[in-house]
């Protein structure tokens, strides 16, 4: 079944308020999101909002380029069902590579039971969760100016949640953005050594516990097809399947 083409507007209209670029350029209806700071592609890619918006796409696929290009960025397209289907059309016929699938998914908040449910105040050092964050997910301390950049840049309401063993060990974090009555899960990490344990149910679960007491009414993620765990997760948390999107880029483009 298709996806509701005003659902999937909305949603995109949040992720875009809830992982905000530095600069964002219009081409019609085409986003051209860009953040030198933070290589996340989903901040530095295409993103077209309208099927219709199908005119002359080889002039503005070539601007698009020189314009990633002058920034230091690989050119990615980020095609969901808002793109005209005449741009995979023509990525398949230029022969790019289409990566990174995910599904976004969605659940009632109102059918989640907060039963147990450790109830949890937001982190306020948003370093220290940083910090957690960056060693959880093995990333780069590089990447610290930059996510900092976006959190701090985040203007709806956002809980830093982190789960800490008694001597102070981080377990588990998550990020939520209130947006209105939808609330927005990211980044969900578990420390390696104690992935399999539930860190990440009980941090995730509180999440979304205060998103329901800042008045959310739904709760939305996005998560890549294969992350098998995560989507089965999801699943027993009550998210259903929204829509998908997958990134193109050139062949001749760098990895």
């Amino acid at each position: 079944m298709s996806p509701n083409l005003a659902h999937v507007r909305r949603l995109e209209a949040v992720s875009f308020r809830s992982f905000p670029a530095t600069k964002t350029h219009y081409d019609g209806t085409w986003a051209i999101r860009m953040t030198a700071g933070h290589p996340a592609k989903r901040l530095n890619s295409v993103n077209p909002l309208d099927p219709a918006d199908n005119a002359d796409i080889e002039h503005r696929i070539e601007l698009a380029g020189r314009r990633f290009s002058a920034f230091g960025r690989p050119l990615f397209f980020r095609l969901t069902p808002l793109a005209p289907t005449t741009l995979e059309d023509r990525f398949r016929a230029a022969r790019w590579s289409s990566f990174d699938e995910s599904v976004v998914m969605s659940c009632n908040l109102g059918d989640f039971d907060h039963k147990g449910v450790q109830s949890q105040l937001p982190l306020q050092d948003m370093g220290r969760w940083v910090d957690a964050y960056i060693e959880m997910s093995e990333e780069s301390a590089s990447l610290k100016p930059g996510l900092v950049e976006v959190l701090d840049s985040t203007e709806p309401a956002t809980g830093l949640f982190l789960h800490s063993d008694g001597n102070g060990k981080s377990l588990s974090a998550v990020r939520c953005v209130v947006d209105r009555d939808v609330a927005g899960i990211f980044d969900l990490v578990t420390a390696p050594a104690h992935r399999g344990c539930g860190h990440g149910v009980t941090i995730f679960a509180s999440a979304l516990e205060w998103a329901k007491r800042q008045g959310a009414s739904h709760a939305w993620l996005q998560v890549v097809v294969d992350n098998n765990a995560a989507m089965g997760l999801y699943r027993r948390m009550g998210f259903e399947k929204v829509y998908r999107y997958r990134y193109w880029k050139p062949d001749q483009g760098p990895d």
